[in-house]
Formats: structure tokens, sequence, C-alpha cells
């Protein structure tokens, strides 16, 4: 049995969101991946997206009329779904956002949304270094993550939040502070460019209909209501949310690697 297939009382967050219907599960929403995308600049590039899963920013990346996309994901099934979207212009392969195998300097705009979030301190700073090296000179890596506010949080607060999304999304969260997302992408070399920030609404009843449509909010109700397993993840994650919703957001940043 794979991650994604374990039932809802156990799934990790996302996939439970995903079962039910859930397509956009990006902290900052739909409307921040698109400014985001703006920011890279996508145009006749050569783009590599990091873990597209569902294959909704693949379909915006697309659309912008990139020269290549290539798309790395450890999960064949997502793999597999993303393979369709792109396969005009494009791949998606199985392999690991931290050690590609991808050649050096081969892209000029690498996209990860809401990953490095779920990573620890170590691993961050590895597929952050992997961005670098798959950047040529000028190459920019745009970022879409859960960050933690205000920039001078006091650390048992951060503590309580990374628990209770822990808890919740059985995801081990790292989120981070705007400095501490900036110091990260800068100790790597990168010089940033453009940084932006939405709220953290994931769950709350306009970001559904802005994400989703009516017709897509109202069937992702509908079955929440109806399947009670996921009705009490998605409650609990909901609580969580908005217990700590004066300390989370959304940022996006686009960072640019300096010419050698």
């Amino acid at each position: 049995m794979t991650i994604r297939d374990r039932d809802d009382t156990v799934a990790q967050g996302h996939w439970v969101l995903a079962r039910l219907g859930k397509r956009v599960l990006r902290p900052g929403g739909a409307e921040l991946t698109t400014r985001l995308l703006d920011a890279a600049g996508l145009a006749g590039a050569d783009v590599i997206e990091l873990a597209p899963g569902l294959g909704r920013t693949a379909t915006a990346i697309v659309a912008a009329a990139p020269r290549s996309y290539l798309g790395v994901d450890q999960d064949p099934a997502a793999v597999e779904a993303v393979g369709r979207i792109v396969s005009e212009v494009g791949e998606v392969r199985v392999a690991d956002a931290a050690d590609t195998g991808l050649p050096s300097a081969s892209a000029d705009v690498i996209i990860g949304e809401a990953m490095l979030t779920m990573q620890g301190g170590p691993t961050k700073a590895t597929i952050v270094a992997e961005a670098a090296r798959l950047l040529r000179p000028g190459g920019r890596y745009a970022i879409h993550e859960l960050a933690l506010t205000p920039e001078h949080l006091a650390d048992e607060v951060k503590t309580d939040i990374r628990q209770g999304l822990a808890r919740t999304i059985r995801v081990n969260a790292r989120p981070l502070t705007l400095p501490e997302w900036r110091g990260l992408l800068e100790s790597h070399g990168f010089v940033i460019d453009d940084v932006q920030t939405a709220p953290m609404a994931l769950l709350q009843p306009r970001r559904l209909i802005a994400d989703e449509g009516l017709g897509g909010a109202l069937r992702f109700a509908y079955r929440v209501l109806t399947r009670p397993a996921a009705r009490r993840r998605v409650l609990a994650m909901r609580r969580t949310f908005r217990r700590h919703r004066r300390h989370l957001t959304a940022i996006a940043i686009v960072a640019r690697k300096p010419p050698a």
C-alpha cells in the first residue's frame, strides 16, 4: 500500500483533500501560484517542476508557452497523470527532488510548490542546492510555501504550530519565517528578485470557491459531509489552521542564480 492509498484516518492531509476533490493544494491558492509563474518568466524557457503532484501548476506552466517542461516526482501515479498533461512540450520522470540525476545547468526556471515546507532542515538545504545545480546562470528558482509570521516569532510558538500541523496533516511540516526562507535561498548563492504573500486560507469557503469554482467547491463540501472519516480529518485541519491563522501565511519567492 502506498501513502496515497491509505485510508482517511491515517493518510497525509493533502491526499485526503485530493480524494475529496480538492485540486488546488497550495497554501496561497491558485491566485498566488499565478502571480509566482508570472514573476518567474516562463515563455521560451526550459522549465523543471519539482513534485508536480496533481498537475494543476503543470497545466498553467504549459499554457505559458515554455520551450520545454520536465517534471520530477517520486510518485509513479503522479508521473503518469502529469505526463499526459505535458506530453506536447515535455515529460515527467520518477526521481527525488533532492537528487534528480538531471544534467547540471539544464534549466532556465525551476518551480517548486508546497514541498520544501514538508522537509526538515537538511533536506530543505539539499533540495535548494540541487535547484542551484540544475539552473543555468541567470536562471530563476520559484517557490510557493507556507511561512510563519511575524518575523521574530518566539521559538515556543513555532514549535506549537509545527506540532499542531504534524498531528492534523500527518506530515512533519516545517514552515519558516520570511527571513528564514530568504536566508535558506541566499545561503546557496541565490539573489531574491521577488517576494509576494497571500493569506493561508486553504479551507475557507471563499478560497475554496476561488480555487475550485462554485461547482467544485460544492462537490468537495458534499463529499466532506458524506464521508465521516474524511470529515473528521478536514475539520481537524481547519481548526488547526484557524487556531494559528495569525501566525500562518503563504509566500511566493522568485530567486535568481547570479551569472558565473
